[in-house]
């Protein structure tokens, strides 16, 4: 008969609380950035357009290459600086992705250790006068500890997906700001003037 979710979490014994604590973190950062690195909020279309076009783009806090393109018409003259900045949208784009991996390396320990704590519960309760456990209590026993290492895997496996599509995401964003920003600081041509007549 499988095992209900009860018993898994009662398998857990008490490392079911930080088992809880990665998987609520883990969802919180998959939805959070998912919503942060849509396209519409890092490179909206018609910004990136104008930019292509060599038309006059106006920056805005709604978007990454709007904060960017507004830094740029702030600092002009200042093109380390604009890179710098860009650098660091970057950076902030990739905000909570490194607890991800924790998460993705940390809950299997987790759940390891939660089930060679039980197994050692297990295998410390047998005695009597023949040294033998009870095969039905000692076969229970043994799949509720290993409940621990499933819940530690069913967290590690969303965290390596999860992290790995949104980290693959931001390099993408990440190599088209370049091109676009390298549009946005490349020189302007100088208007021309009316040859003088001599």
């Amino acid at each position: 008969m499988p095992l209900a979710v009860i018993d898994l979490l009662n398998g857990a014994d008490l490392l079911i609380y930080p088992l809880a604590l990665c998987s609520l973190v883990l969802v919180y950062i998959l939805c959070e950035r998912t919503v942060a690195l849509r396209r519409e909020a890092v490179i909206p279309d018609d910004l990136a357009d104008a930019l292509v076009a060599g038309r006059a783009a106006e920056g805005d806090e709604r978007s990454v290459l709007g904060r960017i393109v507004r830094f740029a018409h702030a600092h002009p003259g200042a093109p380390e600086g604009v890179r710098a900045f860009a650098r660091l949208e970057v950076t902030r784009m990739e905000r909570g992705l490194p607890y991800l991996e924790v998460i993705y390396a940390g809950a299997p320990l987790i759940g390891l250790t939660g089930t060679v704590w039980a197994l050692i519960r297990v295998f410390s309760s047998i005695g009597g006068p023949t040294g033998l456990p009870d095969p039905a209590k000692f076969t229970s026993g043994v799949s509720l500890a290993l409940s621990a290492t499933v819940i530690g895997l069913c967290i590690a496996i969303p965290a390596l997906i999860g992290g790995g599509m949104l980290q693959r995401r931001v390099d993408k964003y990440a190599a088209q700001l370049d091109v676009l920003l390298a549009r946005l600081l490349a020189p302007k041509p100088a208007a021309s003037t009316p040859a003088q007549s001599a």
